[in-house]
């Protein structure tokens, strides 16, 4: 039988370097693949659907599945998970001593559907008592002028978004004092190179999040991978194979990992802090796969309609095909 030759478009993460390399193969698929940062892989999966499997954004996979227009449909293969208590970043001289005092500030954002955006409102309200509509949030790129959202919004009145001048990015707004504060999954620019009176909210970030693991058990879903609707529907057999490749390429790189003989990373502790992470988080602190994430999707879907991006709270269930809920167990 001959294989289907598809287009795939992911970050060359450790988790999804065997794809790339050949050491793990999609079923039945001779794979074009492209290795692109993320952003471009939202920008034109959300815009042209121009991959056949492709990392996808939850939030917008989450928007437009509310809306019964989503040209992909997901797989639970989280290629990527980040707690995000380190992506807010404040003017140290505007009084803004915990987050209940970004109140009527205005906030920085690069989108205000992208899913780190999206856990870090649903976190500083529900930790810390910020209504996001208390905030004027303002909206361009971090680096790079005239950004905007990569799939059309439907805002409630009270949420106040407004495009930032074509002319200007978040980090140079921030570094005036235009802005009281950014939050973003990137770090801005004006951070990195030490500029007075800028920020973390959350200076000890690592151990803000440790706190929040210990707490909610949330270690928050950020991309996962999507197949375009046309294909999974002639194709039934596409979705698990293509979610039983991604993990196996992440079972290899935890062995990896875990491998103290000889080092497959450039960190010289770093199996002594994966160590530390199992110990901390479990085994499968990275997890793939719907059961195992409910938790995590519950809260996040109510976030995304709480916070107006969806029309309705969205069942989690409805992001993926039914065949990935759960694989086969010998």
């Amino acid at each position: 039988m001959k294989k289907l030759t598809l287009s795939m478009s992911c970050t060359n993460y450790d988790r999804t370097a065997a794809l790339f390399d050949g050491r793990v193969q999609v079923e039945g698929v001779d794979l074009i693949s492209s290795q692109l940062e993320p952003e471009e892989s939202f920008h034109r999966a959300f815009r042209s659907a121009e991959f056949d499997i492709c990392e996808i954004s939850l939030s917008s996979h989450t928007m437009m599945t509310s809306r019964g227009t989503h040209a992909y449909v997901g797989v639970p293969a989280f290629v990527s998970r980040l707690f995000r208590h380190s992506g807010v970043y404040i003017r140290g001289d505007r009084g803004i001593r915990t987050p209940a005092d970004l109140a009527g500030k205005k906030v920085g954002l690069p989108e205000y559907q992208i899913t780190a955006n999206v856990w870090i409102r649903g976190i500083l309200q529900d930790d810390f008592g910020l209504d996001p509509a208390s905030v004027h949030w303002r909206r361009g790129g971090v680096e790079e002028a005239g950004r905007g959202e990569r799939a059309p919004l439907k805002l409630p009145a009270t949420i106040d978004l407004q495009q930032i001048p074509n002319d200007k990015t978040l980090s140079g707004m921030l570094a005036s004092g235009e802005l009281d504060a950014v939050i973003s999954a990137r770090a801005p620019s004006c951070f990195l190179k030490g500029e007075p009176n800028i920020d973390r909210m959350f200076p000890d970030y690592p151990a803000t999040e440790a706190d929040y693991f210990q707490r909610t058990r949330i270690f928050p879903t950020m991309h996962l991978i999507g197949i375009r609707r046309e294909l999974a529907e002639q194709h039934p057999w596409l979705p698990v194979n293509v979610f039983k490749a991604f993990i196996k390429a992440k079972e290899l790189a935890l062995h990896e990992m875990g491998q103290i003989g000889h080092l497959f990373h450039s960190l010289p502790w770093g199996v002594a802090a994966y160590e530390k992470a199992k110990k901390d988080m479990g085994d499968d602190y990275w997890s793939y796969g719907f059961e195992a994430n409910h938790h995590v999707l519950e809260t996040f879907t109510g976030y995304h309609h709480a916070q107006g991006l969806s029309a309705h709270k969205v069942d989690p269930k409805d992001l993926f095909t039914q065949s990935s809920l759960e694989l086969s167990r010998i």
